[in-house]
């Protein structure tokens, strides 16, 4: 008698780190471009030395605990959202269960299931888990991708400080004399490397999203750095 043995199928999906990979590379690529621009602004309108550094210092923190404030209000009010449609939701499932049974056949059916099965999923989904089946299948809700407000808003103030102080290292040791080339010249390879990281974390061609990284916090900085030298200038 041929014995089917049964094994587990492991899998790694990449969903399971958006959240925290968003507010991530947000805040990292924040951290570069802010910074970087900042420093190539003083720097493109003739500041000393001492106050670019400054200029980069209060960058970092300032950036920092605005990006956290920021991300945890932002995700903070999503998941208030959240409560308050799973609070809408549990008191249809009171009061209307036959309503909201036929509400999640009709969204199997339109899934692909013929009527007959997809009654009977809805069925035994909502005697193991009434309120998960319609938080996840109508309302779009999941533990994967529910929102943390508190990892959002950590997330986005370490990696805004990793980020900006890359821009502040190249400060603190590249010559004087030759400081707004070197900061425009490593910030464009930290953006390329940051949006490569990014992409093989979350499973996206490198290339590409290097390239967009980059190519738009090189704008950033060329914008900022003509604010500075013409205002430099003028004075």
């Amino acid at each position: 008698m041929t014995k089917f043995h049964h094994r587990a199928h492991p899998e790694s999906h990449r969903t399971e780190h958006i959240g925290w990979l968003r507010a991530a590379v947000l805040g990292a690529n924040d951290g570069i471009i802010s910074t970087a621009s900042l420093v190539a602004g003083v720097a493109a309108a003739h500041a000393s030395h001492a106050s670019i550094m400054t200029t980069a210092i209060a960058g970092l923190v300032a950036g920092a605990m605005s990006m956290a404030a920021g991300e945890f209000v932002s995700v903070y009010s999503q998941a208030d959202t959240e409560k308050a449609d799973l609070a809408r939701e549990r008191d249809e499932l009171k009061n209307s269960p036959e309503a909201e049974h036929r509400e999640l056949t009709a969204i199997y059916v339109r899934r692909g299931l013929d009527h007959r099965l997809a009654d009977q999923v809805a069925t035994q989904l909502m005697a193991h888990d009434a309120l998960g089946a319609h938080a996840r299948d109508e309302l779009g809700i999941s533990e994967t991708l529910s929102a943390r407000p508190l990892q959002a808003a950590i997330a986005s103030a370490g990696s805004f400080a990793v980020g900006a102080a890359m821009p502040l290292a190249v400060v603190l040791l590249a010559p004087e004399q030759s400081l707004l080339y070197w900061i425009v010249a490593t910030a464009i390879v930290f953006l390329a490397l940051l949006g490569a990281t990014a992409a093989a974390v979350g499973g996206t061609p490198l290339f590409k999203s290097a390239l967009r990284v980059a190519f738009w916090g090189t704008l950033a900085m060329a914008v900022t750095a003509g604010v500075g030298a013409v205002f430099g200038t003028a004075v």
